[in-house]
């Protein structure tokens, strides 16, 4: 039986566009922004911040290092928020709402503080509801200090969530971290990237009943 589901964040519960974050960071004068920026996993400092290794205002310095210009905070978190195309869709938000009637959810996210910011916000919603008013806890990379697809990142979760992976249905876009799921016994769904898994991951629920 299903008691737990866990979603990935971008690219599941709000839609990114990856073309239009790299456009943000050369905008605001990082120079070769392909350099350090992925659809799913990120590089050298970017990566560091996402991994938990430096913090937000480690990163705006770094960032400063390789721009053509001064860099702000306010200037770094507005190129981060590039990445998604907002709002985030209502009709999943809605689903999320009623899928926790039932089951236990998560989020297992590689994020960091500047995205959370938002997220964890009132900004999050035309609502004004964050994030974590849809889930009963959020799994973040930068805060744990690990990332998917490590083992690691995973085996905390379900420590301090107390599920069991054959309970527990992921819900991640990214191939290589569904694969790492998938080896650790969850139940996957891989759906394509900003795609509509609503119906797909009804259709796994109805299926375990």
């Amino acid at each position: 039986m299903i008691r737990n589901l866990v979603f990935d964040f971008g690219g599941v519960i709000a839609d990114f566009d990856f073309q239009q974050a790299l456009a943000a960071f050369a905008r605001i004068g990082l120079k070769n922004p392909t350099e350090y920026l992925d659809s799913y996993h990120q590089r050298d400092f970017f990566m560091m911040l996402e991994s938990g290794a430096i913090d937000a205002d480690e990163f705006v310095r770094r960032l400063n290092e390789c721009s053509d210009r001064p860099v702000s905070y306010a200037d770094a978190r507005e190129a981060w928020m590039e990445f998604f195309l907002l709002p985030v869709p209502a009709e999943r938000l809605a689903m999320l709402e009623e899928l926790r009637r039932d089951y236990r959810l998560y989020v297992l996210s590689n994020t960091n503080p500047f995205v959370m910011s938002w997220a964890r916000s009132s900004e999050f919603t035309p609502a004004g509801k964050p994030l974590d008013a849809y889930f009963d806890r959020l799994y973040l990379s930068c805060e744990m200090k690990c990332m998917k697809p490590d083992r690691a990142i995973f085996d905390r979760m379900a420590a301090d969530a107390g599920l069991i992976p054959s309970e527990t249905i992921y819900v991640d876009d990214s191939r290589t971290n569904a694969d790492a799921g998938a080896a650790l016994g969850y139940r996957v769904l891989c759906p394509k990237s900003n795609s509509d898994w609503r119906g797909e991951l009804k259709a796994m629920l109805a299926a375990e009943r």
